[in-house]
């Protein structure tokens, strides 16, 4: 297999699967593909000079690591761009502070809480020019996989094991509307009826962030053809839905209580 700066993650493990170890060799930030969840969800989206950024290496490091794999290197090939280390942006570099707009969410996490509203709250409040300073306990990948798909960038900063900064920021976009489409349960009842003996069942109620939607995302790869996913939460799962739109599934959801909602989940 012949690969180049722009050649997904996904299609190397798919080649040689032994290659997972030979990459988390090269960066401790690669150590999150040992999560399988995490690595079905990531790695079909980020290419080697993508992970190269992430993990603040070079696409260089990739080729000379993965060759004596039996892969074959094309240089030549693919966004230059990428063949970089993981390096701030020019556009976050030399920030003065009436430009940023911090949001510190652990302790928020640490009682047992949900930060979405919040975050939801800052990045609609952005001014021109601003960007938003987020800090957290983990990488938020639902947030940015959200946030991407409404045109904002981020940069991450591994500051500790516990304590990680995110940067969000927009080039040229107005808009920071988020609108988000909530499928209720006028039609619960009968959409349940139909997948009556059919069902998958999860429980993601006393999972931590982000664990609950890679939880999900999982259970949706390997679910049964003609089956639907049932979905114990402990509230609608904001940034699940967009990835449901992309990978054709449609959902119902029924808030049971403030702090219990049932949510179906099946393909279009």
């Amino acid at each position: 297999m012949t690969i180049t700066a722009n050649t997904k993650i996904a299609a190397l493990l798919k080649e040689h699967p032994e290659s997972l170890e030979t990459i988390i060799s090269i960066s401790p930030m690669f150590n999150k593909l040992r999560n399988p969840v995490l690595r079905k969800l990531m790695a079909g989206r980020t290419s080697i000079g993508m992970a190269s950024k992430i993990g603040g290496c070079s696409v260089e490091d990739f080729f000379r690591k993965l060759e004596p794999l039996g892969f074959t290197i094309d240089r030549n090939t693919g966004d230059k761009g990428e063949n970089v280390t993981n390096e701030k942006p020019d556009r976050l570099k030399d920030l003065t502070p009436d430009k940023i707009s911090e949001l510190d969410v652990r302790p928020v996490i640490e009682m047992g809480g949900d930060p979405l509203n919040l975050i939801l709250e800052k990045i609609k409040s952005l001014g021109p020019g601003m960007v938003l300073k987020l800090l957290n306990t983990f990488e938020p990948i639902p947030l940015i996989l959200l946030l991407k798909k409404k045109h904002f960038h981020s940069y991450v900063e591994v500051i500790a094991d516990n304590y990680v900064v995110t940067y969000f920021y927009q080039e040229n976009v107005q808009s920071t509307e988020l609108p988000v489409s909530v499928q209720g349960s006028a039609d619960w009842d009968t959409i349940l009826k139909q997948y009556e003996g059919r069902l998958t069942t999860i429980d993601v109620r006393e999972m931590e962030m982000p664990r609950p939607m890679l939880t999900i995302l999982g259970a949706l790869d390997s679910l049964p053809t003609g089956n639907a996913l049932f979905v114990y939460h402990k509230r609608i799962p904001i940034f699940l839905l967009p990835e449901l739109a992309d990978r054709k599934f449609d959902y119902r959801t029924k808030e049971i209580s403030d702090s219990v909602v049932h949510m179906l989940i099946f393909k279009v």
